[in-house]
């Protein structure tokens, strides 16, 4: 009695799981191909060019930052493989038992005229007809269907075809750099060119005692990875003699003077070796007196006169 019950759960377990086999008509398997590339930072630093002279002569300088970074690339030809199958719907028996009827009917009639005509029918007519109206009358399995199909990854084949170590110099554009000057840090931000331009006669450092400073500290940190690097760019003496004289001839009111003192500052500037500065309170004088040609035919002359300048009046001062 034991050994029936038996046999009888393991026939009932053997046709369940044909029957559960037999749901999912299979499709032809399908491949999907792509290149992945795996790329493995070796190493992260930073380039800090100071320019020449590499003592600090001059109020102004150009500090050019890059970026650099070392990689490991690999890159892959990668297939997946994919198992497909219709999905079987009970309800589409409805239509497919006796459409497959007739396709088996159609297929075999098909086959006898290919037997009679020495195969001249393709196999579209002979072979699928058939197969269409076997899956069509059998109660457990939907035809195959493009339409329907759904998928499984079967699996996956990598081809390694391209090793190689990069190499990359980017500049550190529009990015913060921390300059700090005794003890005062502040924080500048380079241009798109990664170029980060100091003055020292201009705001942060010029509201700054900078006579007893005798070295600008450079960082630069990369918040994501805490990467950074650092540099000394010294001042010289005789630059930081003349900042407090310098501040004192750009920044003093200008309006309060007569001609004879913007003359003065513009030739003292010349002097201390701050042509750049000296043009520029030029052009601010020039601007300034654009509404009094008198005045600025004046200052023109004199600073020709005393000071041997010639300038040129931009167009629309007169």
């Amino acid at each position: 009695m034991f050994k029936r019950s038996s046999s009888s759960l393991a026939s009932a377990a053997l046709c369940g799981s044909l029957l559960v086999s037999g749901c999912a008509n299979h499709l032809s398997q399908r491949s999907e191909h792509e290149e992945r590339v795996d790329r493995k930072l070796l190493d992260h630093s930073f380039q800090i060019d100071v320019g020449e002279p590499k003592t600090l002569e001059l109020p102004q300088r150009r500090v050019r930052i890059h970026e650099l970074k070392t990689f490991d690339i690999t890159e892959y030809d990668v297939t997946r493989h994919y198992d497909r199958y219709t999905p079987y719907q009970p309800w589409r028996e409805i239509y497919e038992i006796p459409l497959g009827a007739v396709a088996i009917v159609a297929g075999v009639g098909a086959n006898v005229v290919n037997l009679l005509t020495f195969g001249s029918l393709p196999d579209s007519v002979t072979k699928d007809w058939l197969s269409y109206g076997v899956a069509g009358i059998n109660p457990f399995m939907n035809v195959p269907s493009n339409g329907r199909a759904q998928q499984n990854l079967a699996g996956i084949d990598e081809v390694q075809h391209d090793h190689r170590i990069e190499h990359t110099s980017l500049p550190w554009s529009e990015s913060p750099v921390e300059v700090t000057a005794g003890k005062e840090t502040n924080e500048l931000n380079t241009d798109r060119n990664g170029v980060l331009r100091i003055n020292l006669l201009d705001s942060p450092f010029a509201e700054q005692d900078l006579t007893r400073i005798t070295r600008l500290n450079i960082r630069v940190t990369d918040d994501q990875s805490t990467v950074q690097a650092s540099t000394g760019l010294p001042l010289s003496k005789s630059l930081r003699g003349k900042l407090i004289e310098a501040h004192d001839l750009i920044y003093d009111d200008l309006e309060d003077d007569d001609v004879s003192q913007w003359v003065h500052r513009v030739k003292r500037l010349s002097e201390l070796g701050l042509e750049e500065q000296a043009s520029d309170l030029e052009q601010s004088l020039i601007e300034m007196t654009r509404n009094d040609p008198q005045l600025q035919h004046e200052f023109l002359r004199a600073l020709a006169k005393d000071a041997g300048r010639l300038v040129a009046v931009p167009a629309g001062s007169d």
